[in-house]
């Protein structure tokens, strides 16, 4: 039911008005209303006469948004529209009326059907001055996932600067909507003045001099952060007393060199790491033949810190000039990949700066970067903190230390074809049926292989990185995104001849086509032509669903057929780990478990039960690793923190205890991977503008002391937890053997047969 309100309000009020910013242009004023907007309503109410004064003297009026799918406000022009092509953005006087935070939208439309929608996350206090920039407009415009915090105080104003996405006719502005969706509860809110302005002051503030001289957020203070380079060189020293302090309470006598548990039951040694299932478990085993529970850690390197200062200078509070120390800090690159990761951000190439490398310099003196030291150091913690993997991404020079087990990418680039399935994340999908995708994997897997074929200490290569192997949504055409994507490409895409020959073969003509999916197919060239579109999947034509994926399936075993066999070749005694699936399919995790020995999952999820159905894992009955996962919050000084974000630090150290201890309790997982070892930067890493807090160490090379402590009783445990199984398993054996059981014909203990040992058992691939 929308009503509308009449058109003027006599109403009087003795309090003050505040006055509008300067360079503001105020249309419409809920308080003391005109008759030159409309205002209506959609399951909310604008009571007639509730207006209120707040104790900073202000007087706004109530809006409260009934529980409904999505109560709205609209204010519209009496007549025509607006025109706003000279103004940056729309301003709205408003508070929140409840005790807690409140998520608003925004829609701005044209007369042209264009929308710019914005969503506002509407903090409880004080009244603010919303704006909404009637462009697109991001913190990834400004080169960074996520923005400073708002409100910000400009003019002795509070400003809430928003996002807002989309495009609309600046010049035919007709109608302005401010909703919620699906409130449980009534919910309100205060507002006053309604108009335009200029946002560039607003902009210039909120990102202005945002980082200080070490890198840190201007913007907040917290345990950890640095105000003089005798603080971080006292930190490092307190530091290094506790680690000392840490590695000498190591029971090492539990633990074979690689990490494993060598005091529960023995598995073959095969002299590479390996993995085997025992009595319902996976694990993986270290080359002397002990179960090791993977704890690693991604991304630990001092090289991945940098971040683009060019033509966004005056976001840095201090940036050394030339001739001045620290200078040699700056770089230059080009991070405009075109790809999805890239879309809409702002400063991707350029000169850039490394806080970290200046920040190590500080610390501890000399020249430069002494890498040496850096390993030494960083192992040390790792090992200190309970770590026992050096996860993806990481510094070479930690693999070659000999003392902590490391996995490695296959990085496989070509000017092979790919397919594009909506997402295209990080690139479209490798055309497996392209033999230029087979011999980009050979050129790939033999440098790979060429310093680590015969490395004990590799735990194994993974595959890939979170292909696009489904699109964005949750729908059929996101499901079979790549069989949708391949049927629109042009024929000399190999994919598009391998699924148009899988048709053929099936149903010989385009009559039987035609049946099979209910759709008149007037000739099989229809299907060449670029840009076909088939069918949605339906309950009347199953055959649609059943050649998509039969498509989908054979398209996932020759992407992973092609890498399994070149990686038998070049290093025959090294483990293929998966994927690293952010999005998947069935077939692509079926065809993983088939050709590779462990499958992998980057999970921001609070548990990996949230992050997959682990009862389809344990049919395909494989090892499972966590390759990713984080839990990171807003108050450390990076912005975002990340997909998992937390309230507050502190419930960082439950968050990371509760998932290491949901993944101990599923016996496929044989292992976890924290992402990652430092913070990103505050404006924004090189890649892709991702400006998290989720690391175990800060900017300035300062451990995040509280996380860090309660991460390490958590692995501690966890390896404990690992030992006591086993024990346990050692003893039932042993209970075996003495009641006459004997032992497998390879000197297998029991249930450990050649059935239930993984694919590359003993003798790796």
């Amino acid at each position: 039911m929308i009503r509308t309100l009449p058109a003027l309000f006599a109403l009087l009020f003795t309090a003050p008005l505040m006055a509008a910013p300067a360079g503001q242009q105020t249309l419409f004023n809920f308080v003391r209303p005109a008759d030159v907007v409309k205002v209506a309503t959609q399951d909310a109410s604008l009571p007639q006469y509730n207006a209120e004064q707040t104790p900073e003297g202000e007087v706004l009026r109530r809006i409260t948004f009934n529980p409904a799918a999505e109560p709205s406000l609209v204010l519209s022009p009496q007549t025509g529209a607006w025109d706003w092509s000279q103004s940056g953005a729309m301003s709205l006087r408003i508070q929140s009326a409840m005790d807690w935070a409140l998520t608003l939208y925004v829609k701005v439309q044209s007369s042209d059907g264009k929308t710019l929608v914005s969503r506002i996350d509407l903090p409880a206090g004080p009244a603010q001055t919303l704006l909404v920039p009637l462009q697109a407009n991001s913190p990834l415009s400004q080169g960074m996932k996520a923005g400073p915090p708002m409100p910000i105080t400009v003019d002795g104003q509070r400003v809430l600067l928003a996002s807002s996405a989309g495009e609309i006719d600046r010049s035919q502005v007709v109608s302005v909507t401010l909703s919620m969706i699906k409130p449980n509860a009534a919910q309100s809110i205060l507002l006053e003045r309604f108009g335009v302005q200029d946002s560039e002051p607003v902009l210039k503030a909120a990102y202005s001099e945002l980082v200080d001289a070490y890198g840190q957020s201007t913007r907040a203070r917290w345990p950890e952060k640095v105000s003089s380079d005798e603080q971080l060189k006292a930190a490092a020293a307190k530091e290094q007393t506790q680690l000392q302090g840490w590695l000498a309470a190591r029971d090492k006598s539990a633990l074979d060199k690689f990490g494993g548990w060598n005091k529960g039951p023995a598995f073959k040694a095969s002299g590479f790491f390996r993995t085997e299932k025992r009595d319902g478990r996976w694990y993986l085993v270290t080359p002397e033949g002990h179960p090791f529970y993977s704890l690693g850690v991604n991304t630990v390197a001092p090289d991945n810190s940098q971040t683009y200062v060019a033509g966004r200078e005056w976001m840095f509070a201090a940036l050394p000039k030339a001739g001045e120390p620290f200078d040699k800090y700056y770089g230059s690159g080009d991070n405009r990949t075109g790809n999805g990761a890239g879309e809409g951000r702002g400063f991707g190439a350029g000169r850039w700066y490394d806080f970290y490398g200046a920040n190590l310099q500080r610390t501890y003196g000399g020249e430069g970067f002494d890498q040496k030291r850096w390993v030494t150091h960083t192992l040390d913690r790792l090992q200190a903190w309970g770590f026992n993997t050096v996860g993806n991404w990481s510094d070479g020079a930690l693999a070659s230390a000999d003392r902590v087990p490391y996995t490695l990418p296959l990085s496989i680039v070509g000017d092979y074809a790919s397919i594009s399935t909506g997402t295209d994340w990080w690139g479209g999908m490798p055309d497996p049926f392209d033999p230029r995708f087979a011999m980009a994997t050979e050129r790939a897997v033999a440098i790979a292989a060429r310093d680590h074929r015969d490395d004990p200490w590799l735990i194994g290569f993974f595959a890939d990185n979170e292909l696009a192997w489904a699109g964005p949504g949750d729908d059929p055409k996101s499901r079979y995104a790549l069989a949708y994507g391949t049927l629109r490409m042009t024929t000399d895409v190999p994919a598009k001849r391998a699924f148009l020959k899988q048709l053929r073969d099936k149903y010989r003509n385009e009559q039987g086509l035609s049946k099979a999916w209910g759709i008149e197919l007037a000739g099989w060239e229809l299907m060449e032509d670029p840009g076909f579109e088939p069918p949605m999947p339906n309950p009347e034509h199953p055959e649609i669903e059943a050649d998509f994926k039969y498509f989908q399936k054979t398209f996932a075993d020759a992407y992973f057929k092609t890498i399994s066999d070149s990686l038998k070749w070049h290093a025959p005694n090294q483990l293929l780990l998966g994927g690293r699936y952010a999005v998947s399919t069935p077939e692509a995790v079926a065809s993983c478990a088939q050709y590779c020995d462990v499958l992998s999952f980057n999970m921001y999820t609070l548990k990996p039960q949230d992050g997959y159905d682990f009862a389809a894992l344990r049919a395909l009955d494989k090892p499972v690793l966590i390759t990713e996962f984080n839990f990171g919050s807003a108050d450390r000084g990076p912005f975002w923190g990340g997909v998992t974000q937390l309230a507050r630090e502190e419930e960082r150290s439950a968050a990371y205890a509760n998932f290491l201890k949901q993944a101990m309790a599923e016996p496929s997982i044989v292992g976890v991977h924290w992402f990652q070892y430092l913070d990103q930067p505050v404006t924004g890493r090189l890649l892709d503008g991702e400006n998290g807090h989720f690391g175990l160490v800060g900017i300035t090379d300062v451990p995040f002391q509280g996380f860090v402590d309660s991460v390490r009783r958590s692995n501690l445990a966890a390896v404990d937890q690992l030992g006591k199984e086993a024990e346990k398993a050692k003893a039932a054996s042993t209970v075996h053997e003495s009641e006459g059981s004997n032992p497998g014909r390879d000197g297998k203990g029991p249930g450990q047969g050649a059935g239930h040992a993984g694919g590359h058992s003993g003798n790796g691939h």
